[in-house]
């Protein structure tokens, strides 16, 4: 899991959902250099008081023996972030693109 946020903050997120042992990374974007290189900068003006300028999309991305085989973004007309249906970038919409690649 990445975000565009600095490594304190993620490695706090981290603890939070209690990801130590597990198979998840939580891996900050500083910058946002990884969010620019894939073309997922949120660019949309969106209301200020949420901060959306700067932001990653929410996004997801299947890659298997370093070929990207599927890549979703949550986003919608009037919402930008994809907080009222990020469906295809949950694990359930991942899933179920990862099956259709066949």
């Amino acid at each position: 899991v990445y975000c565009v946020n600095d490594p304190a903050v993620m490695q706090a997120w981290g603890e939070d959902q209690g990801i130590g042992g597990s198979m998840v990374s939580f891996v900050a974007d500083p910058a946002a250099e990884l969010t620019k290189a894939l073309d997922m900068e949120m660019t949309h003006s969106g209301p200020p008081s949420v901060g959306i300028i700067g932001r990653c999309k929410r996004f997801a991305i299947h890659a298997d023996d370093e070929v990207i085989k599927t890549v979703k973004v949550s986003e919608a007309e009037g919402d930008p972030a994809g907080d009222d249906d990020p469906s295809a970038t949950l694990a359930e919409g991942m899933l179920e693109a990862i099956a259709a690649e066949k």
